[in-house]
């Protein structure tokens, strides 16, 4: 972790434990980290989960890639420096959703394998679910819903990852999701499930 760059701070301790807030809303925090290749599937997914867990009474939020960079990164842009950096940010957020018992689902492409790690370390050990939103990069290509790979292609976009730039694939993610064979509800429902069997969630009410 890197030093703060201010000494008249300190740290706040809360009032309310989180078994408190566990009891109060019925669920535990978790960070489910959607990684993949552009147009995998990503925040696809993770809006249909985000619906799924709510129509159940769940408080959830989605931490989309693009959105985030409106935003809390906007400053940032897409080398190597850049992209670990919004990452670490995005951690810290969604460490933040989950000290509030909030399921929070990430969908960034997050290339870099030690990134990912530095979330995970960022967390309560068995609260974050590496989720690697699996796509052959040909199937990515041929969805291409904003054009990025064409542009990749033409050298429009530097830093393109899976063309230009890395990806790193997961070494040993808690699901993986092949959506070139699942469709958007089985995938969703894969992450319900494995947050109920996990304890982070109840199950469904018959």
């Amino acid at each position: 972790m890197s030093a703060t760059k201010s000494s008249n701070i300190h740290w706040h301790g809360a009032n309310v434990t989180q078994s408190e807030r566990e009891s109060i809303l019925g669920q535990k925090g978790a960070v489910i980290w959607l990684t993949g290749l552009s147009a995998s599937g990503k925040s696809t997914i993770a809006r249909r989960a985000e619906q799924l867990l709510l129509e159940r009474g769940v408080a959830t939020y989605v931490l989309d890639g693009d959105n985030i960079r409106f935003g809390l990164n906007k400053d940032l842009g897409f080398a190597p420096a850049d992209r670990t950096e919004n990452i670490r940010r995005i951690g810290e957020v969604g460490k933040l959703f989950a000290d509030a018992c909030v399921i929070t689902l990430t969908a960034f492409i997050s290339p870099y394998r030690a990134d990912r790690d530095k979330v995970r370390e960022l967390m309560p050990a068995g609260s974050f679910f590496e989720v690697y939103v699996h796509a052959p990069i040909e199937v990515c290509e041929a969805r291409d819903p904003k054009g990025l790979y064409k542009k990749a292609r033409a050298g429009q976009i530097p830093e393109f990852t899976g063309i230009s730039a890395p990806y790193e694939e997961p070494a040993a993610a808690e699901l993986v999701l092949r959506t070139g064979d699942i469709d958007v509800d089985g995938c969703a429902m894969a992450l319900v499930n494995h947050l109920v069997e996990k304890g982070f969630i109840p199950a469904a009410s018959v």
